[in-house]
């Protein structure tokens, strides 16, 4: 039998007792996915840099993904198929001088990984680590301290120290560099970027301030801490990096990075079905049912119907 036959074969058995107009064309069986994947921020360091943002990957129309990147391509699920959604946890703020604040975790829908944020530099001249942003430099008097790289179509490069008055670097964010620390001033982390996903306009995954006042990146950066203070943490779900902490008679602590977060966006005639471990709620806008999710492991899935 050719192949041509076997195919009309197999076409006729798929379709054997239905009417022309009851056959389910292939393209019913995707769904159109609209999605926004932001990691966890990195934590600042003790005195020392801020905390980079987790990377930012969005493949919505008209928006921008991080590090100047556009709107990444259309995404088609298929129908019953179980996809990997993670939600990352912002790194912890450093407390021992030892290292730098610790990077976020990797948030993941299916094949899409947003990079964890790098850690700010703790005081001594730490340089701040490479993340989806970079964390800022950490302080000195005497040594330069270059920031973190970011992660290319993610987000963008922390800020390096001041070798006068003990200015740590700025954390990088989505949409800018962390800014390089002023003569007797932290850098301000980078601002994120904007997104109307669920119907209304919100920045994310701001970096944050260095240590020494250092203002925190717009999209939940925490700023860095000013008179002897701990940096402050970023906010939660928005994948902002943690500011550093001041150094003024003795070092304090960074600030912890944001958690990541997770959107997902489907024609309100479909629906998600989420594994038990993840915590997410749902609205409806312009004919879309967007999900929010903001705690998922390793092992959690989504299926859409």
């Amino acid at each position: 039998m050719s192949r041509r036959s076997r195919l009309f074969v197999s076409t006729q058995v798929k379709d054997w007792g239905q009417s022309p107009l009851s056959r389910v064309p292939d393209s019913v069986l995707t769904v159109d996915v609209r999605f926004l994947v932001v990691a966890g921020g990195g934590g600042g360091g003790r005195s020392g840099g801020g905390g980079g943002a987790g990377g930012y990957r969005c493949n919505v129309s008209g928006e921008n993904s991080g590090g100047g990147a556009s709107a990444e391509a259309t995404f088609s699920g298929s129908l019953g198929t179980a996809y990997t959604v993670t939600v990352g946890a912002g790194g912890a703020g450093d407390t021992d001088l030892s290292g730098n604040g610790a990077n976020g975790s990797n948030s993941v829908f299916s094949t899409v990984t947003s990079t964890g944020g790098g850690g700010g530099g703790s005081a001594l001249a730490a340089p701040g680590a490479s993340g989806g942003s970079g964390g800022g430099g950490g302080h000195s008097d005497t040594t330069s301290a270059a920031g973190g790289a970011g992660t290319s179509n993610q987000g963008y490069a922390g800020g390096a120290n001041s070798t006068s008055g003990f200015g740590s670097g700025g954390g990088g964010g989505a949409s800018a560099v962390g800014a390089n620390a002023p003569s007797g001033t932290g850098g301000a982390g980078g601002a994120g970027v904007a997104s109307s996903i669920t119907g209304s306009s919100v920045t994310r995954a701001g970096g944050g301030g260095g240590g020494n006042s250092g203002l925190g990146g717009n999209g939940g950066g925490g700023a860095g801490g000013a008179n002897g203070q701990n940096g402050v943490a970023a906010t939660v779900n928005t994948g902002g990096g943690g500011g550093g902490g001041n150094w003024q008679t003795n070092p304090a602590n960074g600030g912890a990075g944001g958690s990541g977060v997770v959107f997902l966006s489907i024609p309100e005639a479909n629906t998600a079905t989420f594994s038990g471990g993840v915590t997410q709620t749902s609205t409806t806008s312009g004919g879309r049912r967007i999900y929010t999710i903001t705690a998922a492991g390793v092992s959690d899935t989504v299926t859409f119907a």
